[in-house]
């Protein structure tokens, strides 16, 4: 059984900006995935916050010891660190990552603004229906992760996904399609054309049914699921850039 701790590993940025960007990873992955993000946006003088989400980054088994609030309560102390060093917090998520966003966004109206990366909500195929009865009988199921048209990429993973987690994830996505009305902050959705993991249909509920004022759906063509490490990453960093300076000068 493979450890992966040594590629999750927390990353933070200190400094004088009046920008915070907390960064968070995506289901059974590893910080590692966000890295060049958080770096980029580092490069840039921003405060950044990328925290190890529980149960990640370990042994697959790991996640199964985990709930939906164990990953809330870890994005919750990564922003609650920021705001002690800046004034402006963006929040950026990949798949869970961007559920988690989402959450976020929906219990604080003082987040500026939320870049949303191929961000899970909604899952359409039907064997998701089945996760809720299996969950005690079936330990794992294959490996979800590596969804990249790059084929020098790699994504640092679970070899194995825990269905306890998801059933743990699908309790989150819930929570949140719940309460999404709730979300007020400027927007920043951006979605692959081709995901073999999260449907588009997702990211368009998700544009459809915020309560932003201000949002933009941004189509990918060159990149699956794990857009933060395939063809489109510079790209999505620039324009999140981008996204965040225009919403900083209209605060």
């Amino acid at each position: 059984m493979t450890d992966l701790s040594k590629y999750h590993r927390p990353f933070s940025n200190i400094s004088n900006s009046d920008v915070g960007i907390l960064v968070i990873h995506g289901f059974t992955s590893t910080t590692s995935s966000m890295m060049y993000i958080a770096e980029r946006f580092a490069e840039q003088k921003y405060n950044v916050e990328l925290p190890p989400l529980s149960g990640h980054g370990g042994k697959w088994d790991d996640l199964a010891k985990v709930s939906y609030q164990d990953w809330i309560n870890d994005v919750e102390n990564a922003y609650q660190k920021l705001k002690k060093r800046a004034k402006y917090i963006f929040v950026c998520g990949l798949s869970l990552g961007g559920a988690l966003t989402l959450r976020l966004a929906e219990l604080h109206n003082d987040i500026a603004g939320i870049i949303l990366i191929n961000n899970a909500l909604i899952f359409t195929n039907p064997k998701f229906w089945f996760v809720p009865l299996i969950k005690n009988f079936i330990p794992y199921v294959k490996a979800i992760g590596g969804d990249l048209k790059d084929p020098d990429a790699k994504e640092i993973t679970y070899d194995k996904t825990s269905i306890k987690a998801v059933n743990e994830m699908l309790k989150l996505l819930k929570l949140v399609k719940t309460d999404i009305k709730n979300v007020k902050a400027p927007a920043l959705i951006f979605k692959s054309k081709q995901d073999h993991v999260v449907p588009i249909k997702s990211a368009v509920f998700t544009y459809e049914n915020i309560g932003s004022e201000k949002k933009e759906l941004i189509f990918l063509d060159n990149s699956y699921h794990v857009a933060t490490l395939d063809y489109d990453k510079s790209k999505i960093v620039d324009l999140s850039i981008k996204f965040i300076e225009k919403t900083v000068r209209h605060l």
